[in-house]
């Protein structure tokens, strides 16, 4: 039993370890104080300026900076060979940066990306108080206070869920409406919304799993990793990435029902263990019908609806909404890669058109069943080329000022370098997100009862034999054939006994 225990109290020892390094006593036992830097104390212009400040000593930091997908919002999948990263990917919440990057850049590492003239070589235009700020007064929303750069300079510390989720508890244009998984709920949550990131226990940071090397930060949407074959993080590993559960926990973790571990071969830890989503003070949004969007008031401003929760429903910019709390993941094979539909590529808009697609099977080694967020809405595209379309929504030439599709979608359009016919309609597609976050208390993992039935979690899960789920015609009448002829064997028994009771 020894051996089967040894990887779980490890995992323990692990868990606990990576809470010291990750947390706050990282910024206690740090070498370095800012607060007594000479340099740090002046008055600084603007953030560039602030970013000389820090070159003079992290000499490396801006390039390293330059190399990752943080900074270029581009990546090229090695499997697809698709060009990904924000830059290139149309979605179905804000639909597409192209046109609209003055709005979408408050989440870039960055200063004064606008138009096609930012320079991505620039050292100065790196923003690295947007993820080291630890006074939570930082902000590049024109809309905010300016804050005040020499304090935040002088108290610059590790990141923070804080400094991550400013702008990855917010995507898609506000709090809880992408991820499902994400939101401001992690800011400082019990045990129950996470158990690795509760304030009162573990209190990881999102640096404990998506470790750093040269600022290039691990884990991807674009390429996630499906499953993790090589075990416990021990040094020497050739992937020394966090990301996964099985980094800390191996693919043994169950000690107390070893049965458990005949799953994991199928099975996605996440899929047991984050039985619901939006388990905390956010609802996620699940619709979004751009088709709606564009009614006005009477009197042709902007309308804004919302239901009795407080929850917006209608927005004159962007259309209808749909929010649910505690949400039930869909379920589906997937061993990593993900295809995307992209700007240019044909569509059949008689049919849901997938705006991902997870590929994986249950005959695939590397394919594990997943929880994933389907959003679901319904966004432009071109009828004659039959393609997507994304439209220019900011600015004062924006669809969010002129309330007008067709020269919004052709100026959209046109930044993004595509084709557009000048007819458009609206499509009804889906995007997938794994859920992979808000890990629930072990006592609220999913039974066996949950998936082993009529009708349960794995019901729509393909390609595989469920028991309680799934039955053979065949070996169903020869399992009641048995039973049957064992129910008469043990009637011709008494029958026999009983009769002949008195002899012998």
């Amino acid at each position: 039993m020894a051996y089967k225990i040894l990887p779980t109290l490890y995992s323990f020892a692990l868990l606990i370890a990576l809470s010291v390094i990750s947390g706050t006593a990282v910024a206690a036992g740090s070498t370095a104080d800012h607060s007594t830097f000479e340099g740090l104390k002046r008055s600084f212009e603007s953030g560039p300026d602030v970013t000389r400040a820090c070159l003079e000593c992290h000499t490396e930091a801006a390039r390293q900076i330059h190399k990752t997908t943080h900074w270029t919002w581009e990546y090229e999948n090695p499997k697809t060979g698709q060009l990904l990263g924000k830059k290139n990917v149309v979605n179905n919440f804000c639909l597409s940066t192209s046109s609209n990057i003055a709005a979408c850049s408050t989440c870039h590492i960055g200063y004064g990306w606008k138009d096609d003239t930012f320079d991505f070589t620039s050292e100065q235009n790196v923003d690295c108080l947007v993820c080291h700020d630890t006074t939570g007064t930082y902000t590049k929303d024109p809309k905010n206070k300016a804050p005040d750069l020499t304090k935040v300079a002088l108290n610059v510390g590790p990141t923070s869920r804080a400094t991550c989720g400013e702008c990855h508890f917010k995507g898609g244009g506000g709090e809880a409406v992408k991820h499902g998984d994400l939101d401001p709920s992690l800011d400082n949550p019990d045990i129950f919304v996470d158990v690795h990131m509760d304030k009162d226990g573990l209190d990881f940071v999102c640096s404990t799993c998506h470790s750093t090397d040269q600022h290039a930060v691990a884990g991807s949407r674009y390429t996630p990793k499906a499953s993790d074959n090589h075990g416990i993080d021990v040094p020497g590993k050739s992937d020394g990435a966090r990301t996964t559960c099985q980094s800390c926990h191996g693919d043994v973790p169950h000690v107390k029902n070893a049965k458990l571990n005949d799953h994991t071969d199928k099975l996605a830890c996440q899929t047991c263990h984050i039985p619901e989503y939006s388990r905390g003070d956010y609802a996620s949004k699940e619709w979004w019908d751009w088709s709606t969007a564009g009614q006005l008031k009477a009197d042709n401003t902007p309308l804004s609806k919302v239901d009795a929760n407080n929850h917006e429903i209608y927005n004159s910019k962007k259309g209808d909404f749909r929010w649910e709390n505690n949400v039930i993941p869909e379920y589906v094979w997937f061993n990593g890669t993900v295809r995307y539909t992209l700007l240019g590529d044909k569509i059949d808009p008689t049919n849901v058109v997938p705006i991902n697609s997870f590929e994986g099977s249950a005959d695939d080694p590397e394919a594990r069943i997943w929880p994933v967020k389907v959003m679901r809405g319904k966004q432009p595209y071109d009828r004659a080329n039959m393609t997507l379309a994304v439209p220019h929504t900011v600015g004062k030439d924006g669809f969010w000022q002129t309330f007008e599709w067709k020269p919004s979608l052709a100026r959209g359009m046109a930044a993004a370098g595509a084709k557009f016919s000048g007819e458009y309609d609206f499509v009804e597609t889906t995007m997938m997100w794994p859920i992979t976050h808000m890990v629930a208390p072990r006592e609220q993992a999913l039974g066996c009862d949950s998936c082993h039935a009529r009708n349960g979690r794995m019901e729509a899960v393909a390609g595989v034999y469920i028991p309680g789920r799934d039955s053979l015609p065949l070996l169903d009448t020869l399992g009641f054939g048995l039973l049957g002829l064992t129910f008469a064997g043990t009637l011709f028994h008494g029958v026999m006994r009983f009769i002949f009771r008195n002899r012998g």
